[in-house]
């Protein structure tokens, strides 16, 4: 390593900043600056690897040893070097970030400057109050142990402070242990205050919110991304078991993966309490997690492990974990909450692997992916038939085929409901696979009341979950209970902040309750959310259109199907407002355009329906409008409140169609 320019062998200099690496002194201009004993480090450490990118494993390997933290900690201190010094991440003079790698210390070091920019101008240190060694100093009622600076370890002093303080003054003891005596109870005790100045000043606010976000795939292999993704999300549906403690779902979490995040700005976000963090390493079939639960408050470390097992013992990890939290959080839970803590659905860690991977891949949403899912799933059941969650992973994967892909319904929502009657067979518990079924039955057999019944029985079970609320809200939507839905997708949204979907249909339910203002206002907001989300921008292309802002209208349809990738009601609301708007030749284009499609893969008949309503041409409506219902059509359950039909109200075809679909006359 180049040797260093300093002056007196023991501090170093750039720009108008001095660092006295013996005194542990950061000076700025005529300032000195307080800054943390680990921050102190990091920057002394990344001065003397000056020029090279130094990884991020190094630092904690240097700077931490053998205590344990995650991603963050080395976050704040960078952050405090930076506050401290003037830097800026966006333009930085000193410490630049090399993503996903580390940090580089960018600033040229230069020579003393004449009489300059020296220490000797110390301030005056606060009169320590006399004291004896081993005396009890007491603040409040807490206690925490500092050595003095001249004594042996055995004898000490008390002050109130919490883990991370006490990991703090250890470290400034050990420090002055390499100083002269003479200190001596002077300085132990003006570290005791500062000490104390510390917690005291520390949020006491109890932990009552919680996110879990998405674990780093550490791996070498980029493919082992579905086992922190599925760790993750097994760790939230854990902690959401734990009593008078809020976390966020998996849509809300997964919103930030993939980004390098400040857990304090996260927390002031999502208006939580605290935030967990970390990283999941496979290696053949060893497992290492380290995970870091963060106050938002004040960015203080609450808690940290890292684990290394068996892939095998991944079940007993999790459970570890979790406990782990509910000890830290202070949470007393019954013999039956603790039950639910760590119940298993599998002890079979090679179905719970399948099931993982199942739920990576239909999470994507694509045609492929949600098909890859089915097949996952099938292999986690065949390998344990008892295995009541792939059960319900496979009733899911059925509907999004329905729903997300387009496929007739009538070959995979029997599936969905099968699956979930046998999840439900297995575990009557189990919330998820009650509100599966309702999923079932509202899409496909059209039956609201047994529908309602099944998501009420879910929410009974986990009133915390947001997709039940969201399903909930669309029956009740559909069957005109206007208020009701809108109270209920709102509820959606409280629980799961970050939800697209909640924040799309509660702009979708505002428009079928007749509020087309409310309703592009609350989709604009999703806008800001994610530009790119089309179901937001086909709700939007209704709004206009029931404002007579046709042009406004076809951008919002067309951005939708662009966005899709040609979602088949995307380009039919295309042809339905050309046609409302008198470009008849148009819409007629697109129908020819839907017929040609169909010839390819199946488009179900609410689409073309929608396209010949838009022309006028009653009985061609009709006659699709007879197939959808024939073929089970999902989207049959918008003829009560879709303004689009309004126009055919009056039939007594379209009142005969509400009674087969189940909407009493």
């Amino acid at each position: 390593m180049e040797n260093s320019k300093q002056a007196n062998g023991s501090r170093y200099y750039f720009d108008d900043v001095v660092i006295d690496r013996d005194n542990f002194r950061v000076r700025k201009g005529d300032q000195l600056k307080a800054v943390t004993p680990r921050a102190f480090d990091v920057l002394l450490y990344l001065i003397e690897q000056r020029g090279r990118v130094v990884e991020k494993q190094e630092l904690f390997e240097q700077i931490w040893k053998e205590t344990f933290v995650t991603d963050n900690a080395l976050m704040r201190a960078v952050k405090e070097i930076r506050r401290e010094l003037g830097d800026d991440a966006g333009a930085p003079r000193y410490v630049e970030t090399v993503h996903k790698r580390g940090y580089r210390f960018i600033a040229e070091l230069k020579d003393a400057p004449d009489g300059g920019l020296a220490f000797e101008a110390k301030a005056e240190r606060p009169k320590a109050p006399e004291l004896s060694v081993g005396e009890t100093v007491t603040f409040s009622s807490r206690q925490a142990m500092v050595e003095t600076a001249n004594q042996p370890a055995a004898q000490t002093l008390y002050v109130p402070a919490p883990r991370e303080t006490t990991l703090r003054i250890k470290y400034l003891s050990a420090k002055l242990k390499e100083h002269k005596a003479g200190a001596g109870l002077a300085v132990a005790a003006f570290v005791i205050a500062v000490a104390a100045i510390i917690y005291f000043g520390r949020s006491e606010k109890a932990i009552h919110s919680l996110a879990v976000l998405p674990l780093e795939n550490a791996s070498a292999d980029a493919n082992s991304e579905y086992m922190s993704d599925g760790i993750t999300e097994s760790l939230i549906n854990t902690l959401s078991q734990l009593p008078g403690l809020k976390v966020m779902p998996r849509t809300t979490a997964f919103r930030y993966k993939g980004q390098q995040v400040d857990p304090q700005k996260v927390g002031r976000d999502l208006r939580v309490d605290a935030v967990l963090t970390g990283k999941v390493i496979q290696q053949g079939e060893n497992l290492i997690i380290q995970a870091e639960l963060t106050n938002a408050a004040d960015g203080s470390q609450l808690w940290g492990e890292r684990y290394n097992r068996k892939l095998a013992d991944i079940f007993s990890l999790q459970e570890e974990i979790g406990k782990e939290i509910s000890q830290k959080l202070r949470l007393k839970l019954t013999g039956e909450e603790e039950k639910r803590l760590t119940k298993r659905y599998t002890e079979n860690a090679e179905a719970y692997e399948l099931y993982l991977k199942g739920r990576y891949h239909l999470n994507k949403l694509m045609p492929t992916e949600v098909q890859t899912s089915v097949l996952y799933f099938q292999q986690a059941i065949a390998i344990d038939p008892s295995y009541a969650l792939a059960y319900v992973g496979l009733a899911d994967a059925n509907r999004a085929l329905v729903l997300s892909v387009d496929l007739p319904a009538t070959e995979f929502f029997p599936k969905s409901k099968a699956a979930t009657q046998k999840a439900i067979e297995i575990d009557n518990r189990l919330a998820e696979a009650h509100a599966s079924l309702g999923f079932a039955i509202l899409f496909y057999d059209w039956d609201w009341k047994t529908a309602e019944n099944q998501f009420k029985r879910a929410l009974e079970l986990n009133p915390n979950s947001a997709d039940t609320h969201l399903a909930y809200a669309g029956l009740l939507a559909v069957t005109g209970r206007h208020a009701e839905a809108v109270a209920e997708i709102r509820r959606a949204r409280e629980l799961d902040p970050l939800n697209l979907r909640a924040s799309a249909l509660e702009g979708q339910f505002l428009i079928l309750a007749g509020q087309a203002d409310e309703g592009l206002a609350r989709l604009q907001q999703t806008f800001q959310l994610e530009p790119n989300f089309f179901p937001a921008h086909l709700f939007a292309s209704i709004a206009y259109l029931e404002k007579e802002m046709y042009r406004e209208a076809i951008v919002e349809a067309t951005r939708a199907r662009d966005l899709s990738g040609g979602h088949a009601e995307a380009i039919a609301t295309i042809g339905y407002i050309l046609a409302i708007s008198g470009k008849r030749d148009e819409a007629r284009a697109v129908l020819d355009e839907l017929k040609k499609r169909s010839t390819e893969r199946y488009v179900p008949p609410y689409n073309f329906a929608l396209v010949y309503n838009g022309l006028g041409e009653r009985d061609e409506t009709f006659a699709w409008l007879e197939r959808g219902v024939e073929q089970r059509d999902p989207k049959m359950l918008f003829l009560k409140v879709g303004p689009q039909w309004n126009n055919l109200r009056d039939d007594p075809r379209f009142q005969e169609l509400l009674r087969r679909v189940g909407f009493a006359p």
